[in-house]
């Protein structure tokens, strides 16, 4: 079952936020410090009362998957079309339940979700080297919009 998340579902969330971060962290020990989780109790509490970041989460008794979204709105910009926008901060589905569709299912519940409060696009960031990431993604229907780069200074 998918559903948004309340403030019981903290310690299953930080166990993927665990997991997620493990992910980032192989792809970029340079960047990524390993073995932390993105938010704390106090952090993820308050995202959960945040109305503008709604957290889902798939449960059948425990979080097998968690995804984390940011609303925004682009309103009266001087460059910008008039839009709102739902950003995945993060999907990640429990290592030992991969491959039963859960990222699957909890994309399109986010996709349904963002149709039915009028957004325009769903958005989210993917490190390079996290194909198995940007290959789901494409399967769900994403194209790349932008590319960011960088030159690391040694």
């Amino acid at each position: 079952m998918i559903r948004k998340a309340n403030k019981n579902d903290i310690k299953g969330v930080i166990d993927l936020l665990y997991q997620a971060d493990a992910v980032h962290h192989g792809i970029r020990p340079d960047l990524f410090k390993g073995n932390t989780p993105k938010y704390d109790e106090q952090e993820l509490a308050a995202i959960i009362d945040d109305a503008s970041k709604p957290i889902f989460v798939y449960e059948d008794g425990n979080i097998l998957g968690h995804a984390f979204c940011q609303i925004t709105e682009v309103k009266n910009h001087r460059l910008l079309q008039d839009i709102k926008t739902l950003y995945i901060d993060d999907i990640c589905v429990d290592e030992k339940a991969r491959g039963q569709h859960i990222g699957k299912a909890l994309y399109e519940h986010v996709r349904d979700y963002a149709q039915s409060i009028g957004c325009y696009n769903i958005t989210l960031n993917v490190w390079e080297g996290n194909d198995s990431a940007f290959s789901f993604y494409q399967s769900m229907g994403m194209k790349v919009q932008k590319t960011g780069m960088e030159t690391i200074m040694e």
